[in-house]
């Protein structure tokens, strides 16, 4: 089954969505303010877990030593954090479709201040364990409703504009957060972190409660139950365009999630850089990809198809890879760290070209069901990054080959299903094909 898709360049009205909301005549000043008012509130919902989990890094040895836990048993706090953040999306998606964005998304927000104040309190490994994971699942709510709210206001190129300029605000998350965590071990201990996130949640929740108004009228919602909201995702993977970008985006992640896991091993371990060295190197790399982000909804969106841009953000991660593969397989001899490097921050750059056109995309193709379309989008992304990330060091930590081939292997597969499912060349021919 395969949704047709709608008229690019089409935007809604952001009339009802800030405030009270303009009317059609309202002076282009304050269109503009209602715009960056949006812009900050959905960036601030998709920079909250970046946050929750990266914040939370450094306390990581200092939770093992307060709460007399293995390390093992404390980095199960991370995982538990991840996986509610990937299951906790296929639950709130489907009720946003039916309810209305608002109503879920303040209900997630409540109960994300609530688990991170118990975080702050748990006495035992296994409670906190438990209060990271129901962290994840009501975080998740900022995530996937971002994505359906930004599918509701926006449609065509202006959609994948607002994707990349959400990046330029949620890529900054994750280099700050393990910043501001550090600087708040300073002054108190490993629960101030989480001090410090549910207030950060409060003001979000306060913030979405009086700026953010429902973007899904009741006319367009979905009725039904559990077994409708399968019904609908079924019908969605059923899509094969839909699917082929679902999984590009999700195998571009998860190239992504090899380097977050490989490279402090890598750059440290291997090659020897100080810890100081690694977190320039990771800046930089974010930094790229925040950069190239930009160029692309500033630059390209709206001068290149959305589906030329993706390839060619594809095509570059494939060639990164590739080159990684040979330098750390000692095809070219003894490397250094600089070579390493920089192929790592090319490939991390063209990160910038490929995830805010695949969301793009995808969601481009799903305005019947937004949020059920931003769930698999999400838990895609989120599951087949943490099936990706433990084959990095399935070699041990002095190689790096294994991040290269897991990296190469995701690059390749995701080029292969945009170019086999979505069948770029036969949309470009399409009336108004982007």
């Amino acid at each position: 089954m395969e949704q047709s898709m709608p008229e690019s360049g089409q935007k809604t009205t952001q009339g009802n969505i800030a405030g009270p909301g303009p009317s059609p005549a309202v002076s282009v000043p304050a269109a503009r303010r209602v715009g960056l008012l949006v812009t900050l509130v959905l960036g601030g919902l998709t920079a909250l877990p970046p946050l929750s989990m990266d914040m939370y890094l450094p306390a990581l040895p200092e939770v093992t030593r307060s709460l007399a836990a293995p390390a093992a048993t404390v980095q199960l706090t991370l995982t538990a954090c991840l996986a509610g953040m990937a299951l906790g999306q296929l639950v709130v998606g489907p009720m946003s479709d039916k309810w209305g964005r608002r109503r879920p998304l303040l209900a997630g927000m409540v109960v994300y201040v609530l688990a991170t104040a118990l975080c702050a309190f748990a006495p035992t490994a296994e409670l906190l364990i438990a209060f990271r994971l129901l962290q994840g699942l009501a975080g998740a709510a900022g995530i996937v409703i971002a994505r359906a709210v930004v599918r509701d206001l926006y449609d065509g190129v202006e959609m994948a504009r607002f994707f990349s300029t959400l990046m330029l605000i949620s890529g900054v998350a994750p280099i700050i957060a393990p910043l501001i965590g550090g600087q708040i071990m300073r002054i108190t201990d490993w629960r101030g972190v989480f001090h410090v996130l549910a207030v950060i949640g409060v003001l979000l929740t306060v913030v979405v409660w009086r700026f953010l108004h429902e973007t899904l009228p009741p006319e367009r919602r979905r009725q039904g139950g559990v077994g409708q909201a399968l019904h609908t995702m079924r019908g969605l993977l059923a899509d094969r365009v839909f699917t082929g970008y679902m999984l590009a985006g999700g195998l571009s992640f998860a190239a992504l999630f090899a380097y977050i896991s490989a490279s402090p091993f890598v750059v440290q371990e291997i090659y020897g850089a100080s810890p100081q060295t690694f977190s320039l190197l990771f800046g930089l790399n974010s930094v790229g990809l925040v950069a190239v982000g930009q160029i692309n909804g500033k630059l390209l969106v709206g001068r290149v198809s959305l589906d030329k841009v993706l390839g060619l953000g594809l095509s570059v991660i494939l060639l990164a890879s590739t080159a990684l593969l040979l330098m750390t397989a000692g095809v070219f001899g003894e490397v250094g760290l600089v070579p390493i490097a920089a192929g790592l921050f090319v490939l991390m750059s063209a990160m910038g070209l490929a995830m805010p056109n695949t969301n793009a995309q995808a969601l481009m193709r799903t305005p019947h069901a937004a949020g059920s379309a931003s769930a698999l989008l999400g838990t895609s992304s989120f599951l087949i990054g943490a099936v990706a990330s433990p084959l990095v060091g399935i070699a041990g930590e002095r190689t790096a080959v294994p991040m290269a081939v897991v990296q190469l292997a995701c690059a390749a597969a995701a080029l292969a299903c945009f170019l086999l499912m979505c069948r770029p060349w036969r949309a470009a021919r399409e009336p108004g094909a982007l």
